[in-house]
């Protein structure tokens, strides 16, 4: 100590003097009330919990397995596999579903070798959500939009590579001079504003396909943008009630969904998805009579006073 002057901890913010597994595991805490809202954002429902034991149980197992071998050529590795695992054992979804679910696994991952191995809690922090989030979305895209097994077995592969291209990307940055936790932080912001704006990005074609169900009769042209617009979806749109609004959006969202999945489908699973787009029209329908309804009755007691 240069001079004999004492360290004054008292002028160090608190989050500066934490130790790095303590605020790791902050971090991973808060990534996931993150993820848990930007998911809400996207499906406007709290599902995200109804489907986080396959996720965070097979992220734990990992991250006890990298514990031991925690580079990263390990971490893409195990962490595909643990996505694929997810992917199969989970309902059927979308790519950005994916991600998000691949992100938690690897979040779960992280916390195994925060604990056992806190030297690199922040690297191993940021690597594992990276290389989670790229599995899990690669996984699920290559599952629900390629039929062919030689062609889904290929884009896995593809999927591991850049898994483990992006959870060495981090120890990477560290070597050219950016602080570990930096990295860590920013990798903790970046995964939900992804999927925020893979929201943005879907919303013209969602508005697309409920273009093609209000052709058909199914719900009002107005109701169209308010249903697909990220924004406008939150609100009333037009409705007597604000949360049927919001239950007409995620039954609408899902027509969209199921009917983008049923192309390039066999034709046996292609029946099967046209059967459920029916009966959520059936259910569409008898909410925009109700809601209509129950617009007609109001304007009526308001006239009548």
């Amino acid at each position: 100590n240069p001079g004999g002057q004492t360290r004054d901890d008292s002028r160090i913010p608190p989050a500066l003097s934490m130790s790095d597994p303590v605020l790791a595991l902050i971090l991973v805490l808060t990534f996931l009330v993150a993820l848990t809202a930007a998911s809400w954002f996207k499906t406007l429902e709290a599902a995200l919990w109804l489907e986080a034991r396959g996720p965070l149980l097979a992220g734990a197992i990992a991250g006890g397995i990298l514990h031991f071998a925690g580079n990263a050529p390990a971490i893409g590795a195990v962490l595909t596999l643990a996505a694929l695992y997810v992917r199969l054992t989970g309902r059927e979804s979308e790519p950005t579903d994916g991600m998000i679910l691949g992100a938690m696994t690897g979040a779960a991952a992280a916390i195994p070798m925060i604990v056992l191995d806190g030297d690199r809690a922040m690297l191993d922090l940021a690597s594992c959500i990276l290389a989670g989030s790229v599995a899990g979305y690669g996984i699920t895209f290559g599952l629900s939009h390629v039929r062919d097994r030689v062609r889904q077995l290929g884009i896995d592969v593809v999927t591991a590579v850049v898994a483990v291209g992006v959870a060495a990307l981090p120890p990477f940055l560290a070597r050219t001079g950016l602080p570990a936790r930096d990295a860590a932080l920013g990798v903790v912001v970046l995964i939900p504003l992804l999927v925020v704006a893979a929201v943005f990005q879907q919303s013209s074609t969602i508005r697309a396909e409920l273009q093609h169900e209000a052709a058909l009769g199914v719900l009002d042209e107005e109701d169209v943008r308010p249903t697909a617009h990220p924004l406008r979806r939150l609100g009333r749109g037009g409705w007597y009630d604000a949360e049927a609004h919001r239950e007409f959006v995620r039954i609408a969202s899902k027509i969209a969904l199921r009917k983008r999945q049923q192309r390039g489908r066999s034709a046996e699973l292609a029946r099967l998805y046209q059967l459920e787009v029916i009966k959520l029209r059936m259910v569409l329908q008898q909410m925009v009579s109700v809601d209509r309804a129950m617009r007609v009755h109001d304007e009526q007691q308001q006239a009548a006073r």
